[in-house]
């Protein structure tokens, strides 16, 4: 598929491309004619479809449906329209492009004012049959729509829009997490459907209940995401095969040779921690999946106290080769950060520095998240560990990692 588009708002025909809305309905035209020469499959968004004016919207679809167009992506791109207005749109098309039966609608809609997933639903129960969601609601700015959202939406009040979307729901716990160790950014605690409150009960009056019958407070069985409330605890005593059974519970699907270096990884955290729970477990498998780093930490000792001047030592391993420095600081992660800095010569600064504790416990993991500044470019780094001074030279060389390779 070939996915091309145009800006069709009054704002976007004046400003953006200042020109007019017939010589906006031509390139649109246009663009999907050159795209149908490669394939058959070609998608066409008008962007900005949420200020379009409908009369001339559905003039743009039907001309570019002519061309050829599969699908019309109708976006919402600014996440300006209420879900009445939304919905009202898809109806217009349907009911006034006479070619309509020969594509798809597709919602495309953005949270801005936090009606994405409303607007998206609207869509859906007016003709749209392709939703365009990501995990988590990752997205520009305030986001896009909640693939999980929709999902569970459509699930939970099937008998009601008669939609099934075909996606394995069980999967989805493990993949929003998944997706939230390898791209650094947490899932906020009270996010519906994946957010560690989901399914939590705080009010005396709401646990009453929902001891009573789940269904006086839940609308969604935990286990149809993903979530196994009744999963047994991991200790340093379990095996491969409870490890392989419960990443598959979480949606994890691991090659042999993947299963064994989270494995061997599980065994050196359960040497640390009583209890491996399923955050834990994500950002094993996060490690295990990321790319071959070239600069790795190999040794790490760090020297501090109450009345002492913290001092770090810290060993590299460059491309196979071992590297030594010491240095002193200002704290712990201070002293290590610039025993670093001795040994990659580069100059960084640290633009962003944020700590999170993933699980419960003082045993347990905490994620630390580094923003470095380097010739004027962002780099983002995570590492992950029992340790936090350890989690935080891990993080500081995950960004390292990804700066141009020096000559």
């Amino acid at each position: 598929r070939i996915h091309t588009g145009i800006g069709t708002s009054e704002s976007h025909i004046r400003y953006k491309f200042n020109t007019t809305r017939e010589a906006v309905l031509e390139r649109a035209v246009a663009a999907v004619k050159y795209a149908k020469k490669y394939v058959e499959d070609v998608e066409f968004y008008a962007e900005d479809a949420g200020r379009t004016d409908n009369v001339y919207l559905a003039r743009v679809i039907e001309a570019v449906i002519k061309a050829g167009a599969t699908v019309v992506n109708i976006p919402d791109t600014t996440g300006y329209c209420l879900p009445s207005e939304y919905g009202e749109k898809i109806a217009f098309l349907v009911n006034n492009v006479p070619n309509i039966d020969k594509a798809i609608i597709s919602t495309h809609c953005h949270n801005d004012l936090g009606m994405a997933t409303a607007n998206t639903i609207s869509g859906i129960m007016n003709g749209a049959r392709q939703a365009e969601v990501t995990i988590n609601g990752i997205g520009e700015r305030a986001g896009n729509t909640s693939l999980e959202e929709v999902v569970m939406i459509l699930k939970s009040r099937y008998a009601v829009l008669g939609i099934d979307t075909g996606i394995n729901t069980k999967k989805i716990y493990g993949t929003s997490r998944l997706v939230s160790t390898l791209m650094n950014m947490p899932v906020q605690p009270n996010k519906a459907v994946v957010g560690r409150n989901a399914f939590a009960h705080s009010s005396g009056i709401h646990q009453d209940g929902v001891l009573k019958n789940r269904e006086n407070y839940e609308i969604m069985d935990p286990t149809d995401v993903g979530i196994n409330e009744s999963a047994i605890l991991l200790t340093a005593r379990s095996g491969r095969a409870a490890l392989k059974h419960r990443l598959e519970l979480l949606g994890f699907e691991l090659t042999k040779e993947k299963l064994d270096e989270v494995y061997d990884e599980f065994l050196k955290l359960a040497d640390k921690k009583k209890d491996i729970r399923d955050d834990d477990i994500a950002l094993l498998v996060g490690d295990a999946t990321r790319q071959e780093r070239r600069i790795k930490l190999d040794y790490l000792q760090v020297v501090t106290g109450k009345s002492l001047k913290p001092m770090a030592s810290v060993r590299l391993d460059i491309a196979g080769e071992k590297f030594d420095a010491t240095s002193a600081g200002n704290g712990p992660v201070d002293a290590a950060i610039k025993a670093v800095k001795q040994i990659i010569h580069r100059q960084v600064t640290i633009e962003e520095f944020l700590v999170q504790a993933i699980t419960r416990g003082s045993d347990d993991i905490g994620k630390v998240h580094m923003q470095i500044d380097y010739d004027k470019n962002i780099y983002h780094g995570f590492g992950a560990n029992t340790d936090i001074i350890t989690a935080s030279v891990e993080a500081f060389l995950d960004a390292v990692n990804k700066l141009p390779v020096a000559e």
